[in-house]
């Protein structure tokens, strides 16, 4: 794991390959829909799960040990513990701390009043125009990571883009881990589905970043689900002690499907992830206390017929509002989900669930947005045509977001107003002509001709526009550039840990 030196690099190194990909810092404030009674009738239930339901750390003796030896009640593997000092724990974490990425320009903060987008994560097939619903493989994979490092705004690579169904499942996170590193200088996360996979993440990151470097820095997150209802197994408990050990980060996300893994009724559930979530949190901060953590929130609403997942609803919706109001209560950055549909295919009601999810996970505030863009058929599949179209809608948050109403000189215009007479026009005068590249945020993907324009063009809809798109976008895409002593490095450890590991899949 010794540090290999490698060229400083500066922000001019991103023009070389993908454009700036600047994240947030939010200029408007956050929407809080509830008032004082309500957010403390929430914390008054999130206390009770914690104090007196409890929440069960399971498979895990050595989780279960660290609580006894703090002073937590443990029956069986159900934990309980006073609320205060749950809360006192959580205290612990970072509000808002740094992500590095490989180019330094690309680090992202979360937390606080910033806002970090990233893809789909864990789909098992891709779809695009003309290739059709298949499973995943390492190409497509490796083609989502250029893409996702080719869009500005997408700040964050994520992890598993698609699973590369072509590898086994014992092996394909050390190639997933070597496309982030090498196919991108974004920040990424790393594997959490087996003890060993999170330390091949840590040990890779280390060779990228230097020990030295990573003892003082988050350099790779974990992302995990809670077991919900009120179960943390040992899948979340290992990952948070290769992780949380060596001060990187943990994003804990209770996946609540409301009238499944939750009540029905949303407050319930919005009540259930704080608890779960907060009670890793603690786990988190007895392991390494400052140890960077996200707090997170998947609440879904479900059909009630089929047990379908729906996206886009009034119930998430609001879950996305009132967890926001918590977690910045509890001081916790926040995680959401954002471009979330069921549709199978780029279609009005993709637009639409996609659009509603992602609003209000802007509004809510949440400061780590994964699955901001290429969601399709309730997280099953990746589409590529849905994640340049995705990506284009985030580049309007990023401007609305991360501008506001700019009231300036410039922004007002007097100097305009001084040069074009009463019913005359401003396109042509030394203001317009000033300030018309930035003026206003223009999608790649809209079509705002006329009619005339759109038919001689081939009457294309957003779809094929898209997949035109992503297709040039691949055929310009340069890789970033890497010291070669880092990338044969990361090709040894590879290669090693291959060797080491028998093909299994699962």
């Amino acid at each position: 794991m010794a540090r290999r030196t490698r060229p400083t690099r500066s922000r001019q190194d991103t023009a070389q390959g993908a454009p700036a990909s600047p994240f947030i810092a939010r200029k408007l404030p956050f929407f809080d829909p509830l008032d004082e009674e309500q957010i403390t009738q929430l914390e008054a239930q999130v206390d009770w799960i914690i104090q007196d339901r409890g929440i069960a750390f399971r498979d895990d003796p050595v989780a279960l040990d660290l609580w006894r030896r703090e002073g937590a009640r443990i029956e069986g593997d159900i934990v309980r513990a006073p609320a205060d000092w749950i809360r006192a724990l959580c205290a612990k974490a970072p509000r808002e701390f740094t992500q590095a990425a490989r180019n330094p320009a690309r680090s992202v903060t979360i937390g606080g009043t910033n806002q970090v987008f990233a893809p789909i994560y864990g789909a098992p097939f891709v779809r695009d125009l003309h290739g059709g619903r298949r499973y995943g493989d390492i190409a497509a994979f490796q083609d989502l990571v250029r893409l996702t490092y080719m869009l500005p705004s997408l700040h964050h690579g994520g992890f598993v883009t698609c699973e590369p169904c072509d590898i086994p499942v014992s092996k394909r996170h050390l190639d997933m881990l070597l496309a982030h590193m090498t196919l991108s200088d974004k920040p990424h996360l790393g594997a959490i589905t087996e003890m060993s996979r999170a330390q091949d993440s840590v040990n890779m990151a280390q060779i990228v970043f230097g020990a030295d470097v990573m003892d003082q820095n988050c350099v790779i997150m974990g992302n995990v689900n809670t077991n919900s209802p009120l179960l943390v197994d040992k899948v979340v408990t290992e990952a948070a002690r290769v992780y949380s050990s060596r001060g990187q980060g943990m994003v804990v996300v209770p996946f609540i499907l409301s009238g499944a893994m939750g009540p029905v009724a949303t407050a319930a559930s919005v009540a259930q992830a704080m608890a779960e979530a907060m009670m890793v949190c603690a786990y988190v901060q007895l392991i390494r206390p400052g140890a960077p953590f996200v707090l997170g929130n998947f609440l879904s609403s479900m059909s009630l017929k089929s047990g379908a997942p729906t996206f886009g609803m009034p119930e998430p919706v609001m879950s996305n509002y009132a967890i926001g109001q918590l977690a910045r209560r509890a001081g916790l950055p926040l995680r959401c989900g954002g471009s979330l549909t069921a549709s199978k295919i780029e279609d009005a009601q993709a637009a639409y669930e996609s659009a509603d999810s992602m609003h209000s996970t802007m509004l809510a505030g949440a400061n780590y947005v994964l699955h901001a863009a290429g969601w399709l058929e309730g997280g099953l599949c990746t589409g590529f045509e849905k994640l340049v179209m995705d990506a284009d809608r985030l580049g309007s948050y990023q401007k609305l977001l991360g501008q506001g109403l700019d009231t300036s000189d410039a922004g007002l215009a007097r100097d305009a107003y001084a040069e074009v007479a009463p019913g005359g026009h401003f396109l042509g005068c030394s203001h317009t002509m000033a300030h018309y590249q930035d003026a206003f945020y223009e999608p790649a993907l809209s079509d705002s001709e006329n009619v005339e324009s759109w038919e001689d063009g081939g009457a294309q809809d957003m779809r094929a526009r898209a997949y035109t798109r992503w297709n040039d976008l691949l055929r310009h895409y340069q890789a970033p550039p890497i010291d070669i002593a880092l990338r044969e490095a990361l090709d040894e450890y590879v290669a090693k840990r291959k060797e080491e590991l028998p093909d299994a899949w699962y």
